[in-house]
Parts: structure tokens; sequence; C-alpha cells
């Protein structure tokens, strides 16, 4: 309570607001912190770091906390007061309240439970169980009649009424004020304690002083003292003016009755100790200090009747009255702050344990998640390392041995090639066709002399290279597969397939082509004759070129006649330096020694010689001459091509390989992309993780700070009286 304050009720007022403010940060935080468990618990990527349990323990917490802080704003102080039928229970509260708000007096009993609380409003309304529509009640009279003349009211039944705050200063501390029926009207005490009296927080047992208390009246508290651990009760002995007609035996009546009370608190019903037993016992007169106070307010003289001279004693039972309400207010005031709010600040309290539990959880699970993931990030970049570099010296020995490779297989199929051309005579010879000297069978024939060929040197080349070379191209991409594959993520190496079986290494010579200014010579020539003479001494070329010289390109080509003299002049020499000269002179002895008969048979065998050869002439002679010719000239155009092939099928070779390891680095393109991807999203993980700490130790550091707030509440309001 505050030093200046001048009623006691006010520091209910104050606690209440100090607790509501509290409950009202603390509901706030907790809803911020449900917030914040359920947004990292709906987070994919923030798995086990926020359980389900946890999530609906804050809801649970939010829930709690409004449905406390809704209880919070209602309480207030209540007062319950109880006693015999006209003892004056209702005039008691109508001298509290400075005003006659309840009906009493002569002809006026209490029917129901009447609860008394202020309103904010200038008019005065009343409310039943039954309805919660408004009944403006004006004045004490409208209030009687309305209560008399509803039907549905019965003892148990409960009317609240609501007077104006500006009308009646005790209204406006959040004090409501209970009138009861008489404890002697009913047996069906258990349920009204169960239904009005529970949360009471002070009972007011409005005795009669002219007889003591009745067994009723003893019964009724009782029962409530099973149902409430030590309850607050005072005792009104009411009607005290009336032991002025008997001023000799004042004391001693209030002495038995003063026993009497002392001993039904603090022995029958224990809810205080002797010695305080008695500050709960007065002696007053409510009837007279309404009357007064009434009078006080429309500025009459006090005389304690209305319009009567002050009674003998007056003042006395006045001040004890006055006594009553000082101890009644702060006696109430500080009890209400601990019955009404000290089980709900524990509560409180509880709550904010849990949520310092529920952060305390979600920071560890956190930082172990941010250690696993700095972790697999670490592993992540060193793997991502790791493949950069293996790829990087796997690129510069697939490199190398691709180059190799290339150059084993233009070796091989050069050599083979050779010994292919080396092979063209019996390759030709094995060749069969139609022949004929006609010119459209000859292209025929020619035609299908190239495709034979042709197939043959491939279907040679293809047995001796083809297999060898596949196979070290499967070997080698065998070993790229498995030099790539550590490097492949498991999802990129679940993708990786073998390479295509379907290559082929394939050896276009081009035979047709290269052959194209192939021309045959078939004529008849006469093996003694003059072409053959000559083409004997200066060559094939040089002879079709020396006996075609009635071709004017020829004349008019002074080198080509050049190089012809040459060599006709080298023949010729050589013919008189060697065999020729050997002829002449053997001729010449045979001439001198046989005559002209051995000249005659000389050219008789000459002749016979000239007409078997042109008999023999036949289509065969002419195609074995043709296939020697063509076996030449192919010879010397595939010698020419034999780099270029060769080199081609390399070419082959490294084109298949490289074409499988640009697949296989595109794999490790993409496992360097997922790693990488990986990493970033680590990275944000991490960053998540950190908020997640930090946003979790600010709601607990909140936490601690509204525990703060609720023990100083405690330690205020609660533990220091």
């Amino acid at each position: 309570m505050d030093a200046g304050d001048p009623s006691p009720l006010r520091h209910f007022v104050v606690a209440k607001r100090s607790i509501t403010s509290t409950f009202d940060q603390l509901l706030e935080f907790v809803k911020d912190g449900s917030a914040f468990v359920d947004e990292a618990w709906r987070s994919d990527d923030l798995a086990q770091v926020v359980l389900e349990e946890q999530r609906l323990e804050m809801q649970s917490c939010a829930t709690k906390l409004s449905a406390i802080r809704d209880v919070v704003l209602r309480r207030h102080m209540k007062v319950a007061f109880f006693g015999r039928t006209s003892n004056g229970k209702s005039t008691v509260i109508n001298a509290m309240l400075r005003d006659r708000v309840l009906p009493s007096g002569i002809g006026h009993t209490t029917n129901c439970f009447l609860r008394v609380e202020g309103t904010d409003g200038d008019e005065a309304f009343l409310t039943t169980e039954a309805s919660g529509d408004r009944r403006s009640v004006s004045t004490v009279n409208q209030l009687a009649h309305a209560l008399h003349m509803d039907p549905t009211l019965d003892a148990g039944s409960l009317v609240k009424v609501f007077w104006p705050k500006s009308r009646c200063a005790l209204l406006r501390d959040d004090l409501v004020l209970m009138d009861s029926p008489g404890t002697d009207v009913t047996q069906e005490l258990d349920s009204w304690i169960d239904k009005f009296c529970l949360d009471a927080d002070v009972f007011v047992l409005v005795g009669n002083a002219e007889s003591t208390l009745m067994n009723t009246e003893k019964l009724f508290f009782h029962k409530v003292s099973e149902r409430i651990s030590k309850p607050n009760i005072f005792v009104l002995h009411n009607r005290w003016d009336a032991s002025v007609s008997e001023p000799e035996y004042i004391e001693e009546v209030r002495r038995q009755h003063l026993e009497r009370c002392v001993s039904f608190l603090a022995e029958e019903l224990k809810v205080v100790g002797l010695e305080e037993a008695a500050g709960r016992i007065f002696f007053v007169s409510a009837r007279e200090v309404l009357s007064s106070r009434m009078q006080r307010a429309q500025g009459m003289p006090e005389t304690g009747e209305p319009g009567g001279a002050l009674a003998e004693g007056f003042h006395e039972r006045l001040r004890e009255f006055q006594m009553f309400e000082r101890t009644f207010e702060e006696f109430i005031s500080q009890s209400a702050v601990k019955t009404k709010f000290e089980q709900h600040t524990v509560r409180a309290w509880q709550i904010a344990e849990a949520i310092k539990a529920v952060m305390d959880a979600i920071n560890i699970a956190s930082a172990d998640k941010k250690i696993f993931c700095l972790e697999e990030r670490e592993d992540q970049r060193d793997r991502l390392d790791f493949v950069r570099g293996q790829i990087n010296r796997l690129s510069n020995n697939v490199k190398e041995r691709i180059r190799s490779l290339t150059d084993d297989t233009a070796a091989k199929v050069a050599t083979a090639l050779s010994d292919q051309i080396r092979s063209l005579p019996v390759l030709v010879d094995e060749f069969r066709a139609d022949f004929s000297s006609t010119q459209e069978t000859l292209e025929r024939y020619k035609t299908k002399l190239l495709q034979h060929v042709e197939e043959r040197i491939v279907s040679g080349l293809a047995h001796r290279c083809s297999v060898a070379v596949l196979r070290d191209i499967r070997d080698a991409q065998k070993h790229m597969i498995d030099s790539v594959r550590p490097l492949l993520s498991q999802s990129v190496q679940d993708q990786l397939t073998s390479p295509s079986a379907s290559f082929e290494l394939t050896y276009d010579l081009g035979l047709a082509a290269l052959c194209a200014d192939f021309r045959e010579n078939i004529e008849f020539q006469f093996s003694l004759g003059w072409t053959a003479l000559v083409t004997r001494f200066i060559g094939v070329a040089n002879a079709k070129r020396a006996l075609s010289s009635s071709d004017p390109r020829l004349q008019d080509n002074s080198t080509f006649k050049d190089e012809m003299l040459v060599s006709i002049a080298t023949g010729l020499i050589s013919v008189t330096s060697r065999a020729s000269m050997t002829v002449l002179v053997i001729g010449g002895v045979v001439c001198r020694s046989v005559g002209w008969r051995v000249i005659a048979v000389s050219l008789s065998l000459y002749g016979l010689l000239y007409l078997y050869e042109k008999l023999t002439w036949t289509n065969a002679s002419r195609e074995r001459v043709l296939k020697q010719q063509f076996v030449e000239h192919a010879a010397r155009r595939l010698r020419a091509v034999v780099p270029v092939s060769s080199s081609a099928c390399g070419q082959q070779v490294c084109k298949e390989l490289s074409s499988t390891f640009n697949r296989l680095t595109q794999r490790v393109d993409l496992s360097e992309a997922e790693l990488e991807g990986n990493i970033r999203q680590l990275s944000f993980r991490i960053q998540r993780l950190e908020n997640i700490q930090r946003r979790s130790k600010a709601f607990r550091n909140r936490a601690t700070e509204l525990e703060t707030q609720l023990e100083t509440f405690s330690l205020r309001y609660l533990q220091g009286h």
C-alpha cells in the first residue's frame, strides 16, 4: 500500500494494476514467442530444432495466460455478509456504502443473494441470472419492488446490483459486497458456499447483540471452514445501541459476547489465534451509522436517528464501526491481493519457467545443429577442393592417354594399310567378273573391281585393327569412368551410364575417287615392237607421252621433248655399250659363218612370234593386263593417302574418347554445382540457426525480466505482509 494513499483499498487497486500490466507484457511476449517457435517449426531446413511438443507448449502457454489475464481483470475484493434473517446485514452494507442502496428495515428482508458492485455509468441497474437484461433502478424502493415482484428469484438466486461509483466512494476500488438471505431460511448451505462463497476474501457474520450466536450461523461457518482453508471472518454484533436501555449490564454482555465469539473463531473454527480473535469482533449499530452518515451528506446534524437527538454512547459505537471499516479495509486489501493474485502469479512464473525451458532447448538444439552444419559445410568445401584438384590432374592424364591411343591407332592403321597395299595383286587377282573390251562393259568391270578391292581392304583393316582399337577404347573409357566416379555425388552417380557400344572404327579410303583418273591400256602390243621397246627403255609414262607426239599439247612442251631425248640417248648408249654390241658382234660372226639362211630363219621366227602373240591376245589377256595396270595405279594412290587415312582413324578414336571424357566432366560439373549449392544452403541454414539462437536468447532474457517483475510483485504485495 502506498504511504500516501488514504484508502487501504487502494492497495488492491494498485496491485491489480501492476499485475495486470505484467500479465499484458507476459501475454504479448508469449504470443511473440509462440509465433517465433511456430515459424521455426514450420521451416523445413530447421528440422529437429523445434519439436512439435514445444510448439504446442508455447500455444498452451499463450492460451493459459490469456485466460489468466481475463480472470485477473475480473478479479475484485469480495466480502460476503451472512447471518440470520433481520439481523441487519443489508443495513450494515448500506452504512458502509453511506447510502440506502439495498432495501432494509421493517418489512424488508433479503430473499436472494444481492451482489453490489460499482459501475462507471451514472445510472443504477440490476441483472439476474435468468436474464442478462439491464433493469434500471434509481431508488431503493424501485429495487425492493423489483426484487419482490420477480417470481423467479429464490434463496439460491443471484441478483447483481450495479451502483454508480460517482455516488459511492467505496465501490470505486474494485470492492464487491455480497448480501445474503438469512442462514436460517434454507438447508442448502453447501450449494450457497459452492456458488457464492469460494471466491470471497472476507466473511462478515452479522449477529444480533440482543441474542447469542445461533447454531445455524455456526453451522454455516463450519461448512465454510471445511471448504476454504482458514477463511477470514469478522463478527459484527449489530444493534448494540439496544444496550443503552440496560447500562448496568453493558460490559457484562459485551464480555460474554466477546468470549463466545473468540472461542468460536479460535477454538471451534481455528481460523485465527486467541490473541487475534478479539480484533475480529465489533459491537456496532449499523442503523445509527447509516442515519448519521446520510444526515451529514445532507448537511444535517448527526443524531444517530432521523430527526432525533444523539443517543447515549453513539460516538463510541460510531468509532467502533469506523474501526471495523478501517480494519476490514486493511485486511481485505491485503488478503484479497494474496488470495486473488498469488496463485496466478505463481502460475505465471511457472509459465515463464516453461518458456525459458523451451527457449533453452531451442537454443541448445540450434547450437548443436549449427555445429553440425559448420562441420558439414567444411566437409563440403574440402570435398569441392578435392574434386576440382582431382579433375584437373585427371584431365591432364586423360589427354595424354587419348593422345597416345590416337597415335597408336594411326600407327596400327598405317601398318595394316601398307600390308593391304602390298597384297593388292592377290586381292585384284581374286576378283571375278564378266569382262569385255567394249567401253560400257569395261566401266562396269572397273566399278565392281573398285568396290571389291575397297571392301577387301576395309575388311582386312577391320580384322587387323578394329578389335584391338575398340578394346583399347573400352579400357580407356572404363578407366575414365572409374577415375571420375569417386568425384561424383551419389545422385549424379545414379545417373551415370556406361558409354555407348555403338562406336565403330570406319576406314573411308575413297578408292573410287583415288582411282578416278585410272586409264587402262589393253590394246595389243608386240613384245618386240617399237612401242614395247620404247616403253622398256624410257618407262611407261614417258613412252605414252613419246608415242603420243601427234598431240599438239605434247609437241609444244619443250620440257617433255628434252626429257624424252635424254632418255632415248641414254637408252641407245646403254644398248651400244652392253647387249646391243654383243648381239651385233655375235650376229656378224654368225652371218659370216652361216650366211643369209640364218637371217631368213630369224625373220621367220620373229614373224611367228608376232603371229603367236597376236593370236593369243584374248579377253583374258586384256583382263590380266588391266588388273596389272590397276594394281600399279591403285598401289601408288593408296600409298599417298596412308598418312591421311591412318590419321583420320586416330582422330575418330580421339573424338570418341574426348566425347566420353567431356560427358564425364559435365557430370563432375554437376557434382561441383551440387556441392556449391549445398555449401550455399548450409551457409543460409547456419545464418538461420544463428538467428534462432539470437532470438531464443532474447526471448529467454525477456522471460527472466518478466520473472523479475513477478518476483518484485510477490515481494511487494504477497510476501511483504
